[in-house]
């Protein structure tokens, strides 16, 4: 049986959107509704939770004329900016199926010239999902801009992300990446902890403050807990984080009361009229995983064989 055979793509409602598209290889399914986006809204074993947040309010509905956080995973470009970011994408967008592969077209937007893409490929089994994401200046000018792959997970869960391997100072004398704060970052919030290894952000719905912090590491990971099930989201960056948006961030991470959002961004890259920029993340999800605490000796003997196993 071939790898296409083995995944399955089929038409479905999903939540109010009648044009959604289920992909699944009995394992795990995506969804990936064409009504909105291009957004990929479900990511779970079948038949089980989303590990994604979903807003209920905006769940099928299209045609805001103000943008809708909605939930999923998304593309934008980074710098991030209070116009060119928040650009919409609540109408439509063309889905392309050739074998088991996925594509979710965005016409180009108005505001920025802009056209995004989303690209699924899930492995014929197991949980592995190739997410390829692609922006084209469909513009007249040239244009600066970053690749940014922004996941919003479900709430109560506890983001991990490993930071560059560690050393000593008789060691290793120069930086190794840069931890960014954003004016309304505060480490003193009992939601952030952090060990030797590990930078690790716990979602809390009973506390509306936003936090966010950046970072690098060329082997970009983060992992979602979400009680005993477990996300990982992999990008390789390049080797230095000179040219990366936000003084040198391949990973960002933010929360508030909402969600948790774990986000990965590639180099900042002029485009020419017509030019194209690409950004590949890679997806696995895990069930029965049992995590006694956040150090680093416990994420060490559970998390890192699966960070590890792609």
């Amino acid at each position: 049986m071939s790898a296409a055979a083995a995944v399955k793509i089929e038409k479905v409602p999903y939540k109010g959107w009648p044009n959604c598209y289920r992909i699944t290889n009995g394992e795990v399914e995506l969804v990936v509704t064409s009504d909105v986006g291009p957004r990929i809204m479900r990511y779970a074993f079948v038949g089980g939770r989303n590990i994604f947040k979903e807003f209920p309010e905006s769940l099928g509905k299209s045609g805001e004329t103000t943008w809708v956080a909605r939930g999923g995973h998304r593309l934008w470009a980074s710098p991030e900016d209070a116009v060119r970011t928040y650009a919409l994408d609540n109408g439509p967008v063309h889905i392309e199926i050739k074998g088991g592969v996925l594509e979710a077209i965005e016409p180009v937007e108005p505001l920025t010239g802009l056209e995004k893409y989303i690209t699924v490929k899930l492995s014929p089994t197991g949980t592995g999902v190739e997410v390829l994401h692609r922006i084209r200046n469909a513009g007249t000018k040239p244009v600066t801009l970053a690749a940014w792959a922004l996941t919003m997970m479900a709430q109560g869960g506890v983001a991990i992300h490993g930071f560059p391997p560690r050393g000593s100072h008789s060691t290793v004398l120069g930086p190794t990446n840069p931890l960014t704060m954003w004016a309304y970052t505060n480490l003193a919030d009992p939601r952030w902890r952090f060990t030797r290894k590990y930078l690790i952000l716990r979602q809390d719905p009973h506390d509306s403050d936003s936090q966010k912090l950046g970072s690098f590491n060329q082997h970009t990971w983060a992992a979602y807990v979400l009680d005993s099930e477990l996300f990982i989201k992999h990008y390789e960056a390049q080797a230095s984080p000179k040219g990366y948006p936000d003084f040198g961030c391949s990973f960002e991470t933010y929360t508030d009361a909402d969600f948790l959002e774990m986000e990965t961004l590639g180099p900042l890259t002029r485009l020419k009229p017509g030019a194209s920029v690409e950004h590949v993340e890679y997806w696995t999800l895990h069930k029965n995983v049992q995590l006694h605490d956040y150090t680093d000796a416990e994420l060490d003997r559970v998390l890192l064989p699966l960070v590890n196993s792609r």
